[in-house]
């Protein structure tokens, strides 16, 4: 029997962390779009308020975008550290911003 080898190489860490970090990566994007599309089907099936849309966009400009963000700046950009914390805390804000904002909206 013939034994495949995979063989991986990380920049800055440890093979295994940085396939932990990854997994958790896509663990943490996959959980995000999957509730923001609970989120999108219940308005489809409810009353169609527009709040349960607003909510779904500001959960994935709270968790998801900022996680691609932090992955795929520094790998497909040459953005340096502070301006992509910038970035992400931006979006990040948008997200908190647009959840707060469905929530206590109308009472602003």
């Amino acid at each position: 029997m013939r034994q495949i080898l995979l063989q991986f190489s990380a920049t800055g860490t440890e093979p295994p962390i940085a396939i932990a970090v990854l997994s958790l990566l896509v663990l943490s994007v996959a959980l995000s779009l999957a509730i923001a599309g609970l989120l999108i089907r219940g308005y489809l099936r409810g009353p169609r308020q527009t709040g349960i849309l607003w909510l779904a966009v500001g959960l994935v400009l709270l968790t998801t975008v900022p996680e691609l963000l932090r992955f795929g700046l520094p790998t497909f950009t040459s953005v340096g550290t502070a301006p992509q914390s910038i970035i992400v805390s931006v979006c990040e804000m948008l997200g908190l911003g647009t959840i707060l904002w469905t929530i206590y909206g109308d009472k602003i």
